[in-house]
């Protein structure tokens, strides 16, 4: 095969320089039970994207965006033990394994460019979580301090409440961010973790009460109008396919891997059905793009937007890691760079002043790079791999999975873009 002599040649030779999955101590980390895999699965995956669930079944109709979810999560699930398969494959044929990354990945089969276009969506995709997650916090304590009074609204210096607590935010996101190693970020990550399970859970029983009082009138359905819109936000709440493969290299029982990532995909899959109807039954047609400001006055309501706003804030590093992994790496000669971690913070944040809809661009990003990093990519090195072996069942599979993602990728983002650029009433 093409790849096996890029592989084995000293020019193209996978680099031993650390990266972010690059162990911190030079003995190898005890691996995982498959308890602890599923747990880092759930971890890995569960984000922001949830919160934007139930705005989307509103668009789209409960059973349609049901039916989304469900398709998004088999077919994620799919794409990711293909990565693991093509992994296995070219461990096989190199005889140790030197794949540790999905970047890894791309760089032995397609050499540089591969690895170029795995780091610039992983580079945009972080990115663009990191995006939400202040459009998320900003917005929310807005709403928090005004009352539920518009967030965008001038109140200081022609300043919004929302852009006023995003440029409060930066200095504090400057600090963190320039934190160098992810194992001081450990302890923020675990409690954030903590809060956000116990801040959902909070949302969700909330949820059930308002619907029992209020049944507001549901939809079904939506028109095909919102298809794409759907499935972009679907696939932004799912994605965590760039961990698959440190996953399944520190799992203990590997033949195990894909039944614990199976049962995990579907547990979490149910959890986000469950969180988007709830949503969307209890408010109805008056669901917001971010559902806890539809919460009601009172402590509860209060301690959870608090709750979820601190998560997001102290993942914000953690998700912006794999960005400075690779700007350090191509830019700094693998050097920590403070000036251009503080340049890259500055640039999300101007961003997230520009986007006026969190649900909207969750879709946007979700349609226009994860498609390519969770669907496209994936089919496409399994397509390249496997081709000899699997012959024209290969290509109708893989090739299927390629065109689904592209056509998705560009109808999905003209839809987001159509969203967020029409003038809001």
């Amino acid at each position: 095969m093409g790849f096996e002599k890029e592989a084995s040649s000293s020019t193209y030779s996978l680099p031993p320089y650390p990266r972010e999955d690059t162990p911190l101590l030079t003995k190898s980390p005890p691996l995982s039970s498959n308890f602890k895999t599923f747990a880092n699965v759930f971890i890995s995956i569960v984000g922001a994207g949830v919160l934007g669930l139930p705005y989307s079944f509103k668009r789209t109709g409960y059973v349609t965006g049901l039916l989304m979810l469900l398709s998004v999560a088999f077919l994620t699930y799919h794409c990711m033990m293909l990565l693991v398969k093509t992994r296995r494959k070219l461990d096989s044929i190199l005889g140790f394994s030197k794949i540790q990354s999905f970047g890894d990945l791309g760089f032995t089969i397609c050499g540089p460019i591969g690895r170029f276009t795995v780091d610039a969506m992983i580079v945009l995709s972080q990115a663009g979580f990191c995006v939400s997650y202040l459009i998320f916090i900003s917005t929310t304590l807005a709403f928090l301090v005004n009352n539920g009074i518009d967030a965008t609204k001038p109140v200081f210096l022609g300043f919004s409440a929302k852009v006023l607590f995003l440029w409060g935010c930066f200095p504090f996101q400057l600090g963190l961010n320039s934190i160098k190693t992810l194992t001081h970020l450990a302890p923020l990550s675990i409690f954030a973790d903590a809060v956000d399970l116990s801040a959902k859970g909070a949302v969700m029983v909330e949820e059930v009460f308002v619907f029992l009082k209020n049944r507001p009138n549901l939809e079904a359905f939506g028109g095909i109008s919102v298809f794409f819109y759907g499935i972009g936000v679907a696939v932004y709440a799912f994605e965590g396919i760039g961990m698959v493969l440190p996953l399944e290299s520190e799992t203990k029982d590997k033949d195990k891997f894909g039944r614990v990532l199976g049962f995990g995909m579907s547990f979490i899959a149910v959890l986000f059905g469950a969180f988007g109807v709830l949503g969307y039954f209890a408010f109805g047609e008056n669901t917001k793009d971010i559902i806890t400001t539809n919460l009601g006055p009172g402590l509860i309501s209060v301690l959870v937007q608090l709750g979820l706003s601190i998560n997001l804030f102290f993942t914000f590093p953690l998700m912006m890691n794999p960005v400075y992994e690779v700007f350090e790496r191509r830019f700094c000669g693998y050097r920590y760079c403070l000036w251009l971690r503080w340049v890259l913070v500055l640039v999300v944040s101007l961003v997230a002043l520009l986007v006026p809809n969190f649900a909207d661009f969750l879709s946007l990003v979700g349609s226009s790079i994860c498609v390519v990093l969770s669907f496209v990519l994936p089919a496409m090195f399994h397509c390249l791999v496997f081709k000899d072996e699997l012959g024209w069942k290969c290509l109708v599979s893989d090739g299927a999975i390629v065109v689904f993602g592209f056509v998705v990728a560009v109808s999905g983002t003209w839809s987001s873009l159509s969203e967020i650029l029409a003038p809001k009433a």
